[in-house]
């Protein structure tokens, strides 16, 4: 019976994520970034500027309500408190 209830709500989860656009299945993903741990690299793209950061060991949190992402990146073996917008940014795991 459990297993029935299980495969019940990841189905009708699988079916809600089938029904969203393309921007919203962006932001469900990056509320799962907001609080795993790991190496990421961040890059915030506007207008032909672009400026990367990689947070090594860390962790890219969002602050949804106010519109950005704060983390610590590491450059040259210091960290660096960074705040971007969500629009726009974009993170990506390291190998």
């Amino acid at each position: 019976m459990v297993k029935l209830i299980k495969a019940g709500l990841l189905l009708t989860l699988l079916a809600g994520l089938w029904g969203c656009t393309e921007e919203q299945q962006n932001r469900l993903s990056r509320v799962g970034v907001s609080w795993l741990e790991g190496d990421y690299q961040v890059t915030y793209a506007v207008d032909g500027h672009v400026k990367s950061w990689q947070v090594i060991g860390g962790k890219v949190t969002s602050e949804a309500a106010k519109g950005y992402y704060y983390f610590w990146a590491t450059n040259g073996g210091k960290k660096y408190y960074v705040q971007t917008p969500i629009d726009r940014t974009y993170i990506e795991e390291l190998p």
